[in-house]
């Protein structure tokens, strides 16, 4: 099974320009808090990991910002593990409208899972062989 979320986020005005469009960086703070729900499903509680001294990395975002949101536009975000090497994965997340299926952003990640303070990468965890083996690369 692919681990996916999916939330609701209404637009604020914090997160416009002067025309009400939803600036590019909002788009990726919106896309972080994906990211973090995500974690979860895939079993890398925050509070955990910290405890542990072990951290989901970003190595890479490509973003297709393909249409403007605008102020109080009610959006849907979605997630999903996308694929899954020895040291990285990859997540992919789309921001779209529900009201009339307008895709707004669509966006890649990879991570990998680094162990600080040495900052050394980590291979994922065993068990993600398995559980995720229809995601291997």
């Amino acid at each position: 099974m692919t681990p996916t979320i999916e939330y609701e986020y209404q637009v604020m005005f914090f997160d416009t320009d002067c025309a009400a469009v939803v600036h590019n960086l909002a788009y990726l703070r919106i896309i972080e808090t994906a990211r973090t729900l995500l974690a979860d499903q895939l079993g890398l509680q925050m509070s955990t990991m910290a405890e542990r001294g072990v951290y989901p990395v970003l190595l890479r975002t490509e973003v297709d910002y393909r249409k403007p949101a605008k102020l109080m536009d009610k959006l849907v975000v979605k997630g999903r593990l996308e694929s899954v090497e020895r040291v990285r994965f990859w997540c992919a997340f789309e921001i779209i409208r529900p009201s009339d299926g307008t895709v707004f952003v669509t966006c890649r990640q990879s991570l990998a899972l680094i162990q600080m303070p040495a900052a050394r990468p980590m291979r994922l965890p065993d068990d993600w062989a398995t559980k995720f083996a229809h995601l291997r690369q």
